[in-house]
């Protein structure tokens, strides 16, 4: 009897024909993909035959209301590092298992300082408007016209100083910009290692930087910890990246700060309520938006999946 293994949210369908899938050969596993973004009440129906579930990141939560409507569930399987989409609590009472996997800082980086560039120059406007016809213009309206700038020279404040924002940080180096940190201890002593300055001072660290990009990991401490006065503090003509997790502001404080002028700009990869919630900042005219895809990229999608399927292949070995 084949043992069915579902993958929610395979937006580009790809999973099944990664060399991953070749961790599967010889098994009992029927492997099932679901492209669509399904809600809670489809998905208990989409699920019910499902023996294991593998998840790409936090695209879709587990919910306890969920879980305890799919009675053949017996394991669930985190594509990188397990997150608050799944309800532990209610596996652990409901004997499913859980892994989860690793991953790599180098793609969220490198997709990072593309938002940067792309920010600094305008790139989103640019697009848009010669998709339009238009010849060298960021804005419909000529009077909110602004020329974009480069990057050398500038001064980068990167919050949060792990894996990710040290990669971020060697490559503002190699473009000629100044880089100051900002965090936790851990990243007052990572800024040490490095020989980058260190700024304790919340406010005067985003006063400061010509782009902030954020490097938080979202917990209960982190959630919503970055208010209306914080956005505020920042420069007039500066630019906001967030590739990490669109939870760290305060809901909705980022688009009432745009439209009051700080930060200048936003260029963001993650949204609250993905992927519906993405659109307010999507149609923002100082909103350069990505539809969250600092991972999703070849390479990390093998390790991922080499990962989640060689953890399903062991479980139901025994």
């Amino acid at each position: 009897m084949s043992i069915t293994v579902t993958v929610l949210d395979d937006y580009q369908g790809c999973c099944a024909f990664l060399d991953a899938a070749h961790e599967l050969d010889g098994s009992d596993v029927r492997l099932d993909v679901e492209h669509r973004h399904l809600d809670d009440e489809a998905l208990a129906a989409r699920l019910a035959d499902s023996d294991a579930i593998i998840l790409i990141r936090e695209r879709t939560a587990l919910t306890r209301e969920l879980l305890t409507q799919l009675p053949k569930l017996k394991l669930v399987v985190q594509t990188g590092r397990l997150s608050s989409a799944i309800d532990i609590d209610a596996c652990k009472a409901l004997g499913i298992a859980v892994r989860d996997g690793g991953g790599s800082p180098i793609a969220p980086a490198e997709l990072s300082w593309l938002l940067i560039m792309a920010g600094c120059r305008r790139l989103g406007g640019y697009l848009s408007r010669q998709a339009e016809g238009e010849w060298q213009r960021t804005n419909e309206r000529l009077e909110a016209e602004s020329l974009g700038h480069a990057v050398h020279g500038r001064i980068l404040g990167i919050w949060g100083l792990g894996k990710i924002g040290a990669l971020v940080a060697g490559y503002a180096q190699a473009f000629g910009m100044e880089v100051v940190a900002h965090g936790r201890e851990s990243s007052a002593g990572r800024a040490f290692e490095l020989g980058i300055e260190f700024e304790p001072d919340r406010h005067a660290f985003l006063a400061r930087c010509d782009v902030v990009t954020l490097h938080l990991k979202l917990n209960g401490e982190t959630r919503g910890m970055i208010t209306p006065t914080d956005l505020a503090a920042m420069r007039a003509d500066a630019l906001l990246v967030n590739t990490s997790r669109a939870e760290l502001i305060r809901p909705g404080a980022l688009l009432d700060a745009l439209d009051a002028g700080r930060p200048g700009a936003a260029a963001l990869d993650v949204f609250e309520n993905e992927p519906e919630g993405a659109s307010a900042y999507q149609s923002h005219p100082r909103v350069l938006a990505t539809p969250h895809i600092g991972f999703v990229e070849k390479d990390t999608y093998e390790l991922y999946f080499s990962a989640a399927f060689r953890q399903v292949r062991e479980f139901f070995a025994g």
